[in-house]
């Protein structure tokens, strides 16, 4: 890739893409944004630790050359633009990036730099997986019941950002055509917002979520909705996920009411069980009876609610790992913010990007490398060496900086 703007690695390699299959060299460039806040602090620990496990997983025969694009306030002071076209376009030719948190424009222009990136790229899924590390502190009894990936619609329903202000010409005609054409009221000093969802958006979410199943044995899949309210569009994503099941992943899904009708309640082994849930329920289900669910498949909103409430349980979102994924294109990234209040002070615990990071190394089909992260953060925890949000919750724990943390991790990898 030629920009003036950009230094790409000379000894990196780009990553390639044919027929839905990812190609990826020995030394892939991958573009990272450092983020805002505590970004420069997380990044520098999670790189350390990727490094590290990839070193030693492959005895120094793959690596990764990293080359920094930029976003959010640093974009923002070296080039006076929020999101340069550079890293849209940086993000969109080597197909991986991982990044940090990053600063919501004040005022007009972007809303959400994050929203910005999942929209101009079309990555239509976030990925949030949810598991507990134990001897991480949770507010429930059995955080360990949870092991859940929310597949959550990215870029439609009220994310979108379809809307206008109350009382300005938009608004205005909207509930005036609503009342005279279709015979909906609504108040006269209402905002509107529009909230759609696509045969299109559903179908090829749920696909990937089915796909992710098929790839790595997981045997259910639920998908969540407001459907006993919202029949057109919440009723719709379900049924149109069920018809996705049945359709194209047929010879390995089972319906709820298969299972119970034709099968007697048993799954056979190698089928993925299919099923729904209201969204409400589903909160009372995932406290009450989480390890009955793998995989949620869900619009927007629904999703964005469930995944944090779901991180809670298992620590909070300095433990909670994402990304936002397209076809052949994936952006990973620190699920919190950029708690600016602790920058520069190498205190925060950067275990969410570390995690993202993981989910990076199975994008980049090096499973080993990921999952000796994975142990080695495990190791490190159980030892009780943990940042101060982890630190103050457990007893005889030995308080580390983000720094020192990363640092523990390297050390315990196998």
């Amino acid at each position: 890739m030629t920009n003036h703007n950009l230094k790409v690695p000379a000894d990196g390699q780009e990553i390639g893409y044919e027929n839905g299959v990812l190609s990826v060299p020995e030394r892939p460039i991958v573009p990272f944004i450092e983020g805002d806040g505590i970004g420069p602090d997380i990044w520098r620990a999670a790189r350390r630790v990727l490094d590290g496990a990839v070193d030693r997983s492959y005895a120094g025969s793959r690596s990764i050359a990293w080359m920094e694009i930029l976003a959010g306030e640093k974009a923002k002071r070296e080039r006076d633009d929020w999101l340069p076209p550079e890293t849209v376009d940086a993000v969109r030719h080597f197909r991986g990036a991982i990044k940090g948190p990053l600063t919501t424009p004040v005022g007009g222009g972007i809303r959400s730099l994050n929203v910005a990136l999942r929209q101009i790229l079309d990555l239509y899924a976030c990925i949030r997986p949810v598991r507990h590390f134990k001897g991480v502190p949770s507010p429930v009894k059995a955080p360990g019941k949870v092991d859940m990936v929310i597949f959550r619609e990215n870029t439609e329903d009220v994310y979108a950002g379809i809307e206008w202000e109350e009382g300005s010409g938009g608004a205005r005609e909207l509930i005036e055509f609503l009342r005279n054409k279709l015979g909906k009221r609504v108040r006269e000093d209402s905002g509107i917002g529009i909230k759609p969802v696509s045969v299109t958006g559903s179908k090829r979410l749920v696909r990937k979520a089915l796909q992710y199943c098929v790839d790595r044995g997981r045997t259910d899949l639920t998908l969540v909705h407001k459907g006993n309210i919202m029949k057109f569009t919440e009723g719709a994503f379900k049924e149109w996920g069920y018809e996705v099941a049945a359709q194209e992943f047929g010879e390995w899904t089972v319906s709820e009411k298969q299972l119970w009708d034709e099968l007697g309640g048993a799954l056979p082994a190698g089928k993925i069980l299919v099923k729904d849930r209201i969204a409400d329920a589903m909160f009372q289900q995932i406290l009450l009876r989480p390890a009955e669910y793998q995989v949620l498949a869900t619009t927007n909103l629904n999703g964005d609610y469930l995944s944090d409430a779901l991180a809670a349980q298992v620590g909070g979102l300095g433990m909670a790992p994402g990304s936002n994924e397209g076809d052949g294109l994936a952006v990973f990234e620190a699920t919190h913010g950029t708690a600016p209040k602790y920058a520069g002070l190498d205190k925060v615990n950067p275990g969410s990007l570390i995690l993202s990071g993981v989910m990076l190394l199975r994008w980049l089909g090096w499973p080993e490398a990921a999952a000796a992260v994975e142990e080695a953060l495990q190791r490190t925890i159980a030892e009780k060496r943990v940042t101060y949000d982890l630190e103050r919750q457990m007893k005889g724990a030995t308080l580390l900086k983000t720094s020192e943390f990363a640092a523990a991790i390297v050390g315990n990898l196998g």
